[in-house]
Parts: structure tokens; sequence; C-alpha cells
């Protein structure tokens, strides 16, 4: 399983200049990869290219990856039903068992009757995430999935992700430094374009239930994401 890119360049329609400049990088095996950088810097324009295959130049490759799937922040789900009922709408058959152990591990079970638009963003977010990972799917961009989202309900959940889907490759997108340092395994750091500093790749922590964390390395390594900045 692989994501590869090769001198990725694109620009918005209108634009003069490259959001995305001659980037390149490759992820490899499943479990948690990440997209870090401040806003403006490209990192959703690079989900969106990844999942629809669409560029100006460069290249694109996936091996072992045949279905990707892109949540993204305050992403909506319809408003006339239950959210409860949402689910069960579409739950592919034999994943209810899943789609119950995730609503357990995302503390939904008091809101599923409610509707959409009556949750907190959280809990839109929490809701909108289940619809996605309950899917079949090879590579998930969670893209500020987990906005406003507790820190302790985000690593319950990251951490349950990773080890409920093994096999599975996620790239995640986050402004939080912290957490993409301690649970992510190769980090692709995009800085700004005036700072001329390019992309280069970290590796992370890749923390996982029953690890221990090295805290000195863990530090290291922030501070070598902070120094793109």
């Amino acid at each position: 399983m692989r994501l590869e890119c090769d001198g990725l360049k694109y620009t918005y329609p209108g634009s003069e200049v490259a959001v995305i400049d001659n980037l390149s990088f490759s992820m490899t095996e499943p479990g948690f990869n990440a997209v870090f950088g401040p806003s403006g810097v490209g990192k959703t324009s690079l989900a969106k290219l990844v999942v629809k295959g669409n560029r100006s130049e460069g290249r694109i490759s996936t091996f072992g990856i045949e279905t990707i799937l892109y949540s993204y922040n305050q992403e909506r789900l319809p408003g006339w039903s239950s959210t409860g009922s949402h689910l069960n709408k579409v739950c592919p058959s034999g994943r209810e068992a899943l789609k119950e152990e995730l609503i357990e591990i995302f503390k939904l079970n008091p809101i599923l009757d409610a509707r959409f638009s009556q949750l907190s963003m959280g809990q839109q977010n929490r809701m909108n995430l289940i619809r996605y990972l309950i899917q079949d799917f090879d590579l998930l961009i969670l893209d500020e999935s987990l906005a406003n989202v507790d820190e302790a309900l985000r690593e319950t959940i990251i951490l349950a992700v990773k080890a409920l889907f093994p096999e599975k490759m996620f790239l995640y997108i986050s402004h939080n430094l912290m957490e993409v340092a301690k649970f992510c395994r190769d980090i692709l750091v995009l800085s700004e374009p005036v700072k001329q500093k390019g992309s280069f790749m970290v590796r992370g922590k890749d923390y996982n239930m029953g690890y221990t964390l090295d805290k000195q390395a863990f530090e290291t390594g922030m501070l070598e994401i902070m120094d793109a900045f």
C-alpha cells in the first residue's frame, strides 16, 4: 500500500501563484499519516487532488489503494431524518456491529434520535466520520474531521480507529501539532510559499494503544516540524 506524488503542481483557476508547486513525497504501509501546515499552504487542495485525480502538472500514484474516501470538517448530513436513522440507511450489510461499536466509542448514543442540525459541531463531525468508517475504503482522508471534539475524546477516537482498521491507510489533516506528531507515522510538512522552505517529511511517533511514548523523542519531532515555520 503506497501513496506517491511526484512533481505535483496545482494553481487555482484565475490565479498566477501555485498553491502546490513541485511537491513530491511517498507514504507507505497502512496506518495514520499526516499533512501538516498553516492555513493556505495547500493541505485541502492536496487532499482533493488525491481524491479526484485532476491536476495541472505532476503525478499522483497509488499502489494497493482502490477506494479513497474524503471526510471534512463541517460536512453536513441530510436534515430530514434522525442521525441514527441515517446511519442505519447508509450502513452496508454485515457492518452493523462495527457501526454500533463506533457509536459507543464516539459517545453518540444519547443523540441518535436528534436531527443533524440539532447537534453541536463536535457531535456533527463525529457522526459524519462514522458514516465514512463503516464504508469500504482503502484510504480515508480526514480533513479536520475531529475539529471541535475535546482533546481526551479525540485521543480515544484516534487510538480506537487505529486498532479497528490496522490494514487501512489514513491521511490525517490537522492544525494540531502535538496530535499529528504523537499519533501519525509519516508527516508531510507544508510551509508557507513566502518562507521558501518547501515541503519535507518528518517521522512521527505513531502512538498506539499499549505503547510507551518516548517523551524526549516526541518533543524533538515537534521541534523539527516547528522549524519550518
